[in-house]
């Protein structure tokens, strides 16, 4: 930790050179990583579309699904077609 105060911008740097990670540990374990802000974004996205896919999933196993040509003419208004 006392590293990472000590070099924070270069760290940062680092971080968006090489788009890896770092991991920054306190007392030997680790503590936060540095990401950088596309990574991080990313991540994001993943985990709402795991999120989406699981709620879809207990949709379908609870029957609470709509048909496919139900769903398909729903998108269809939206979007003016």
């Amino acid at each position: 930790m006392s590293e990472f105060r000590a070099r924070a911008a270069a760290f940062v740097e680092q971080v968006q050179s090489t788009n890896e990670p770092i991991i920054i540990t306190q007392r030997g374990r680790g503590a936060a990583v540095l990401l950088g802000i596309a990574a991080y974004e990313t991540l994001l996205d993943e985990v709402e579309l795991r999120r989406d896919l699981r709620l879809a999933e207990e949709q379908v196993a609870a029957r609470c699904a709509a048909p496919r040509e139900q769903v398909e003419h729903r998108l269809r208004a939206m979007l003016g077609r």
